[in-house]
């Protein structure tokens, strides 16, 4: 721990430690990592920028304790709202409401953590293989009691991960924060219950074409016209 940052000794110091964090955090959701320098931090925060020195050494350790603590938060969130789940399905639906409810209170956290693919992959790729072991490792155990196919747990992992990344990113970032959470999870679970193919072979349909709306004529066909002309050709 000593790397990222120095622990506060006093409950002052920890007060001024969550401030720092605080500003850090929302500096680098407005502008950016590279934006959000350090005096604008300490500013934030309302002390002066040597006092940033006192708990880390750069922004770059600040920047990567903020990652890694948010990164175990999601996991414990997570971990306790499915903790008496009895099925991987219940665990699945569960987990997937968890972190939905944790973006919506805390819409940040996806800058924090995809801010680190330019800041440095390594952190970025750290950062999901460590939710994919965690997440593969309950995969497992629901593939060993045959609540889960037999399907590649890394693939599946991430899949999973996509899944909840991309409907929070829709309906706790981008929206406006009016959806109903229970219906958003309730059709996610349609598509892993069933998945989304029919398995049944399509059938093309032709598509009428359709004019363009500032055509103001129509001129119909007039079969009986061309069987007329062909008629007086013939004599």
């Amino acid at each position: 721990m000593d790397e990222l940052l120095k622990m506060p000794q006093t409950p002052k110091g920890m007060e001024t430690l969550n401030n720092i964090l605080s500003a850090a955090a929302q500096l680098i959701y407005e502008k950016g990592y590279y934006g959000a320098n350090i005096a604008d931090i300490t500013k934030l925060a309302g002390v002066a920028t040597g006092t940033f020195y006192v708990y880390f050494s750069s922004k770059i350790s600040l920047y990567r304790y903020l990652l890694l603590q948010f990164g175990h938060q999601i996991r414990k969130e997570m971990s306790q709202k499915t903790a008496n789940c009895q099925t991987r399905r219940e665990a699945e639906r569960e987990g997937l409401r968890a972190w939905l409810e944790y973006v919506r209170k805390h819409p940040y956290v996806y800058n924090i953590i995809w801010e680190s693919l330019y800041v440095d992959r390594n952190l970025f790729k750290e950062y999901y293989e460590t939710f994919s072991k965690a997440y593969s490792s309950g995969l497992s155990l629901a593939q060993e009691n045959g609540e889960v196919k037999d399907i590649d747990l890394s693939v599946l992992s991430y899949m999973l991960m996509g899944i909840s990344n991309f409907v929070g990113l829709k309906y706790c970032l981008l929206g406006d924060g009016s959806a109903d959470l229970d219906t958003v999870v309730d059709e996610a679970m349609r598509v892993l219950d069933g998945g989304m193919f029919t398995g049944e072979t399509p059938v093309k349909k032709e598509r009428a074409a359709k004019p363009r709306k500032d055509m103001n004529f129509r001129v119909e066909v007039d079969f009986g016209f061309l069987e007329n002309r062909e008629r007086e050709g013939d004599k």
